[in-house]
């Protein structure tokens, strides 16, 4: 068999994909019955920034402080022995873990105060795109 009669098989076997429509699953872009619109919510965003910052942060690294102590105390019950060599290995990669979640909080917080913004830059960019084919007409 040639290469272009095997290709053509292979290709012939395989699933089309189909951009023009949805999969049926309802799951999906294109706006129809199927799927609902995008929504967002200034006021959710906000509240779950505000809750990361208020509840999430502060009480991570209450608990990230509470395990140092512990550990820190241990490191000095057991001085003089290997295992408070280790428990300091243990309480350096803890602070790290825990800075690193820290981050990653403040990070999360900042996207979701950021995403308004950005969902309503993207709508004046589609607007402005709209008025552009229409020749200017229909400024709101």
């Amino acid at each position: 068999m040639s290469f272009d009669a095997e290709w053509s098989q292979i290709r012939a076997e395989q699933p089309r994909m189909r951009l023009n429509q949805l999969d049926g699953g309802g799951v999906g872009g294109g706006g129809g019955r199927e799927a609902p619109d995008l929504k967002t919510s200034a006021g959710d965003k906000k509240a779950a920034a505000e809750a990361i910052r208020q509840s999430l942060c502060p009480d991570t690294a209450k608990a990230g402080d509470h395990a140092d102590a512990a550990t820190t105390a241990a490191q000095t019950a057991f001085g003089g022995w290997q295992t408070a060599s280790a428990l300091k290995t243990v309480d350096e990669t803890w602070s790290g873990q825990v800075k690193l979640l820290l981050g990653r909080l403040t990070g999360e917080a900042n996207a979701l105060s950021g995403a308004g913004l950005l969902f309503q830059q993207q709508d004046l960019a589609v607007r402005d795109g709209y008025q552009q084919l229409l020749g200017g007409q229909g400024h709101s």
